[in-house]
């Protein structure tokens, strides 16, 4: 025979643990919407100028892994192309970073034949792939905001009007 406290106890034991439930579910949805930081690395361009994560704070930055000798980067390349000549006046910044297996021969060649408008970088020893999580698939570009956080990555070539879009709310900011 139950206690006649038995009910009072049973709904406060049932309304702290729903409690319980419902702050671990917001915590563990912030901590997936929680943007993770970009890495803390510093680019060399073909110019042998540095540029420093730290150095493109306050702006937004596309981080472009690619290769010469990959035929999406290659295809998507005139579209990234548009992309930063059509928000660059607004405060986008664009790293281009060869990967290590690229020739730096093929890649100078690539660049000075396209004209390419941004910051191409290589990345002889692997080591900015390694930082932005072992990149390995080409290409692979990353959205990063004005706080230095990702915002987005895409593998592949990326949808540009959903690109455009994300860039466009990022730069309102």
């Amino acid at each position: 025979m139950l206690a006649p406290n038995a009910p009072r106890k049973f709904l406060l034991f049932s309304v702290l643990a729903a409690s319980f439930l419902i702050v671990l579910a917001v915590l563990f949805y912030q901590s997936l919407s929680g943007k993770q930081a970009a890495p803390d690395v510093t680019y060399v361009n073909l110019k042998g100028e540095k540029i420093s994560s730290e150095s493109l704070r306050g702006k937004v930055v596309m981080v472009n892994f690619w290769a010469t000798s990959c035929a999406s980067c290659v295809a998507e390349m005139p579209e990234m192309v548009a992309t930063y000549n059509k928000f660059h006046s607004q405060g986008l910044e664009f790293v281009a970073v060869a990967m290590s297996y690229d020739p730096p021969n093929y890649v100078l060649n690539y660049v000075e034949t396209r004209k390419l408008p941004f910051h191409v970088a290589l990345d002889v020893q692997g080591k900015l792939a390694q930082a932005f999580g072992d990149v390995k698939l080409t290409p692979t570009t990353y959205v990063i905001d004005k706080q230095g956080k990702i915002l987005k990555r895409y593998v592949g070539q990326p949808s540009f009007a959903e690109l455009h879009s994300l860039l466009e709310q990022a730069l309102a900011t």
